[in-house]
């Protein structure tokens, strides 16, 4: 059973006054033929503007006397509940109803089928598909235009043509018009979120080659989903026409989801992950030993080996640094940034203690870098992070060692953990990246777990 509904208004619906329905017809059809109509004008209880006048012919004189909407809506319910609610461009008659039923308290809820999108299914290539051009080029009169009535008649006349077109289709015959009215992106979201669970993971948006095109983390994957259908982004819409499947990686630890998402994003490089110029880290601050002095150099992020801390710039880093030198107290040479033949000119205004003229003992400057270590890393050499696990009755677990971060794993809940090479039976080697370490400290300042250290 189908309504067939159409409206006018005397004002848009996101306007500053917010226009009123002034016009409503509701023709039923059961799929053969019209049973039923319904027709009326409505009082809005507001000014008709001229432009709304010339369109539809409805003046201010003409609703005086007419219902209001609260009093007609009744006979809406009446004529619409249980059947399919169909209209020339559905969204703007179905929105402009359901927010006048809004305003009275009531929900009100439909099935739609929009015959601009079902004409564009059945009869392609046509110049125009508003309802004036298509009746015209179909040969279909109307004889009130821009009235509820003419153009709810006019539509009705439109669906029995595309319910005949349909049967005569060898594409579309066997289909239901709920199936041919689902575009390819609804039939993917709904292939997405029925395989996607609402736990804690990373997920893999894939293209028909299979090939990774967007990879995402979340505590809860099915809800993080269903944000990338409901977005309006352009970004997220071109990615929505790429989509063709989804993997996911469940994690149970949220901790472990931001690493393993950091780590697969760096090594797959999808072409939807294009993140902001603020997150991407260029420069890093490298600890190395030569000649028995703790050193700290400026690399680029792609050829750190012993990172303390990333960056977003050179000149990020190197203000880092130079803080850290006045801090500290330390040697520009033993920092990168003088010549390894010459003495650093802090040393000569009496800024540095004099190791790179001789003057002071290695062991004396380490203590001074040992110290800075422990005040922006880890206050632990080698520890461990445990977190929720995948399932009940299994906990999970980081390693850092030596002040790196190596992998993570998963353990029976009550398992006691004595030896690190036990304990690495269960792990699952990462590849080290800088930034590893930076979620890590991140973390252990904003969440409270259980941390156990390994002397």
């Amino acid at each position: 059973m189908f309504a067939i509904v159409d409206i006018e208004t005397c004002g848009p619906k996101y306007a500053f006054q917010k226009g009123r329905i002034i016009d409503i017809c509701i023709v039923v059809h059961d799929g053969l033929q019209v049973i039923d109509q319904f027709s009326t004008l409505i009082n809005p209880d507001c000014h008709i503007g001229s432009f709304y006048t010339s369109l539809s012919g409805i003046t201010n004189e003409m609703v005086k006397d007419a219902p209001r909407f609260h009093e007609v809506a009744k006979e809406i319910i009446h004529y619409t509940e249980g059947k399919i609610f169909v209209a020339h461009n559905a969204a703007f008659d179905y929105n402009f109803i359901k927010d006048e039923f809004a305003s009275l308290g009531y929900k009100f809820k439909r099935d739609t089928l929009c015959t601009v999108r079902l004409s564009r299914k059945l009869m392609p290539g046509k110049k125009s598909y508003s309802l004036g051009n298509l009746c015209e080029s179909l040969g279909i009169p109307n004889m009130a235009r821009h009235r509820a009535e003419g153009d709810a008649v006019a539509t009705t006349k439109l669906l029995d043509l595309l319910l005949q077109l349909k049967t005569q289709s060898t594409q579309y015959k066997s289909a239901s018009l709920t199936q041919i009215m689902t575009s390819r992106i609804d039939n993917i979201k709904k292939y997405i979120l029925d395989k996607l669970p609402a736990t804690t993971g990373v997920y893999y948006f894939l293209n028909k080659n299979q090939q990774i095109l967007y990879i995402g983390k979340s505590i809860d994957m099915y809800q993080r989903a269903v944000s990338h259908f409901n977005t309006d982004l352009k970004k997220t819409k071109k990615l929505l026409h790429e989509l063709y499947n989804v993997d996911f990686v469940e994690t149970g630890s949220e901790l472990i989801a931001l690493l393993l998402e950091s780590e697969e994003i760096k090594k797959h490089k999808p072409l939807y992950n294009t993140a902001r110029k603020k997150d991407v880290f260029t420069h890093c601050i490298d600890l190395i030993e030569k000649d028995q002095v703790m050193r700290m150099q400026i690399v680029p992020y792609d050829e750190s080996v012993n990172s303390l801390l990333s960056f977003t710039s050179y000149m990020s880093a190197r203000a880092r640094l130079e803080d850290w030198i006045q801090e500290y107290i330390l040697c520009l040479k033993y920092c990168g940034l003088t010549t390894d033949e010459s003495v650093c000119f802090h040393h000569q205004i009496k800024k540095c203690n004099g190791i790179c003229a001789g003057q002071e003992e290695a062991t004396d400057y380490n203590k001074r870098i040992e110290n800075l270590i422990k005040n922006n890393s880890f206050s632990a050499n080698t520890f461990l992070v445990f977190d929720r696990g995948r399932k009940e009755g299994e906990k999970s677990f980081i390693l850092v060692e030596n002040r790196k971060y190596v992998g993570y794993g998963y353990l029976d809940e009550y398992a006691s953990v004595t030896d690190l090479d036990d304990l690495k039976s269960y792990l699952e080697n990462k590849k080290y990246y800088p930034d590893a370490n930076d979620i890590l400290r991140q973390w252990l300042k904003q969440k409270r777990r259980e941390v156990k250290v390994i002397s």
